[in-house]
């Protein structure tokens, strides 16, 4: 399979993904204070949304890519 229709693949399925979710979270973990060996860990929640543009310019892309590899 060629490297630019896996590509394409690669970009329906995020983009798809993207369009579903509308984003993804995760945990990052923070040293609150630290006094000595002793330490205070803080763990925060971080949301990152993905822009409907930006998930539906993907998978428009994914579709090119798919379409102008297949005509050659």
């Amino acid at each position: 399979m060629n490297p630019t229709k896996l590509i394409g693949i690669a970009l329906i399925v995020a983009g798809s993904l993207g369009l579903a979710y509308g984003g993804f979270s995760y945990t990052k973990e923070t040293t609150g204070m630290k006094v000595g060996p002793i330490e205070l860990k803080v763990q925060e929640k971080q949301n990152v949304d993905v822009p409907l543009i930006v998930s539906g310019g993907a998978v428009v892309l994914g579709i090119f890519l798919l379409v102008a590899v297949g005509r050659k």
